[in-house]
């Protein structure tokens, strides 16, 4: 009597190609949004940093510019402390129109735009204030 003993089929190790094309594509979904949140974060930085500066760094050259004897036009930059900061300051004179008050203050008063960019004039922050003149 001879016994064929029965031999179990041999299972296959390892994944099917169905499987690798559906994690390779999770993992693709899921990188792609990872650096696309990165990119946006880094934007942001970048402008957090600049809307925290500017301000500050428009009211300290104003201030600069105020004490002297002269309000006048000009413009820099920062220095070495803050690259690619610049600023500029316009001057124009002030009219108020046809009350009577405000008029004898024609010429006495002076609006001071300063506008301070950083980069390629990408971003731009303005302050806008009045100031009698020095007689």
């Amino acid at each position: 009597m001879t016994s064929h003993a029965r031999t179990p089929p041999v299972q296959q190790k390892g994944f099917t190609l169905l499987e690798v094309m559906i994690a390779v594509a999770i993992l693709g979904i899921a990188l792609t949004s990872l650096f696309g949140s990165q990119s946006a974060s880094v934007a942001l930085a970048t402008e957090t940093r600049f809307n925290t500066h500017a301000p500050l760094l428009a009211r300290m050259q104003l201030a600069e510019i105020l004490s002297g004897d002269d309000i006048f036009s000009a413009e820099g930059d920062f220095g070495e402390d803050f690259p690619e900061f610049s600023w500029k300051v316009q001057t124009e004179e002030t009219f108020f129109g046809s009350s009577e008050l405000l008029q004898q203050l024609e010429g006495q008063i002076v609006h001071l735009s300063m506008i301070v960019t950083w980069g390629d004039d990408r971003y731009s922050y303005q302050l806008d204030t009045y100031r009698k003149i020095k007689e």
